[in-house]
């Protein structure tokens, strides 16, 4: 019985296919994550991959993926969703996700595996996103010097790991990045909170895949300790107030998507402080929905495109 962990109680409603809401929390502060399967890198065309350690004593990594194709190419710098408490670089639907968007645009795409929270509360993510950010400016790894294109760098993240690309191009204004070039953002459904509850959250309350008390539990876990919602990491519309000026952002959001009413309400407040900001609103999606559906990762792959490609004309 010595490995037995003694958990908190969960509801009958827990039983769900969200996996955020199968995360078990203990007692003793820590949890048990669900099972999600994972990729090893690909050797073979028409993308290839492999993994480059970036800190060996956090254990944090990258995973590069490279088009089977001549030239030079624009670099995603890609932090993977997962509310900060789930997943890796390798996990199975975001190995084939960057494998996709590697071969669609077609780009070099470097996907961080960043550490996790509880273990590792925020800011320690937000941390490793801007040390892979420097590894970059100054990586000799063959595929970036000789596929890179270092003069056309995007920072983009899905859900938590577009809050983190929020947070990474904030942080990077007090970098020296030259030769590196920091050309925009992509904001895939980011994954803000706050404390008072939005019409999307109300009335999405009990989504499939982001439901409000898995939400809950996520920024439980990964904002520091004692600090509630409207934390400058999970709030930054509230708790900032005054808007950096940032590169030029596409946002996307989703109708489906409980966390709707705070991308809006972000693209809105980004706008306003001088930000150019490409806001796209899917009115049949739903959190997640390119990791699922085969048509809404297309439609999002063909808007990264226009973004990325939009200054070449």
């Amino acid at each position: 019985m010595a490995n037995v962990k003694e958990t908190t109680t969960n509801s009958p409603s827990d039983t769900t296919t969200s996996l955020f809401v199968q995360i078990v929390e203990h007692l003793d502060g820590t949890i048990t994550r669900p099972f999600s399967p994972v990729s090893p890198p690909s050797h073979d065309a028409p993308v290839l991959s492999k993994d480059v350690v970036l800190n060996p004593t956090h254990r944090t990594s990258i995973r590069l993926y490279l088009p089977a194709a001549s030239g030079k190419f624009p670099i995603l710098l890609f932090f993977h969703g997962g509310g900060f408490v789930l997943f890796n670089s390798s996990s199975t639907f975001y190995h084939l996700f960057c494998e996709s968007i590697s071969l669609s645009l077609p780009a070099l795409v470097v996907s961080v595996d960043y550490r996790l929270a509880p273990e590792h509360r925020l800011p320690a993510a937000y941390d490793d996103a801007v040390e892979a950010l420097l590894w970059l400016r100054e990586s000799n790894d063959s595929w970036i010097k000789n596929h890179g294109d270092l003069s056309k760098v995007f920072l983009m993240g899905s859900s938590s790991g577009a809050n983190m690309v929020y947070q990474v191009a904030r942080r990077s204004l007090k970098l020296h990045l030259p030769p590196l070039n920091l050309c925009g953002l992509v904001l895939n459904q980011p994954y803000f909170g706050g404390v008072e509850r939005t019409p999307s959250e109300r009335e999405l309350e009990e989504d499939s895949i982001l439901p409000l008390r898995a939400n809950d539990k996520l920024w439980r876990l990964s904002l520091p300790k004692e600090a509630d919602r409207d934390h400058e990491f999970s709030n930054p519309v509230k708790a900032e107030g005054k808007v950096v000026k940032l590169p030029r952002c596409l946002v996307k959001g989703s109708k489906g998507d409980p966390l709707l009413d705070r991308q809006r309400e972000f693209a809105k407040w980004l706008a306003e402080g001088g930000v150019e900001v490409v806001e796209k609103i899917d009115p049949e999606g739903f959190h997640a929905a390119e990791l699922f559906v085969e048509k809404k990762a297309k439609e999002l792959f063909g808007e990264i495109r226009e973004f990325v490609y939009a200054g070449d004309r």
